[in-house]
């Protein structure tokens, strides 16, 4: 019987890993061995940033609101508790836009939310 050195599987395995490398610097582009962790942890690492996106934008909105809350005289964490209270269930990246587009609009939520607490 004849000896095979690589079947198609493996082949097919190495050109998808070596086809994610492209771009690297050195062997990481062309020797599958060296490919394969890089790729491996380029491909965790941009996992990691879908998740760490998510909690940044929230960081960001929450800043914006606070900035905006207490240039109306209340605290970012009064205003949440103040439109709890209300009922008013607005999500903090729609609360971040109309502060910074709709001061008016913003200033008459603030203004629930004081009226609540």
């Amino acid at each position: 019987m004849a000896r095979v050195k690589m079947g198609a599987n493996a082949r097919r395995k190495h050109k998808r890993i070596l086809k994610l490398a492209k771009g690297y610097y050195g062997a990481r582009r062309k020797v599958f061995s060296a490919a394969n962790p890089a790729v491996m942890r380029a491909l965790r690492s941009a996992q990691m940033g879908r998740k760490l996106k998510k909690r940044e934008y929230r960081r960001l909105w929450i800043a914006r609101i606070n900035a905006a809350a207490r240039a109306n005289g209340i605290s970012y964490s009064r205003l949440m508790d103040g439109l709890k209270k209300a009922d008013i269930s607005v999500n903090r990246k729609m609360l971040s836009e109309m502060a910074i587009n709709d001061p008016a609009g913003f200033s008459k939520v603030v203004e629930a939310a004081k009226a609540a607490l």
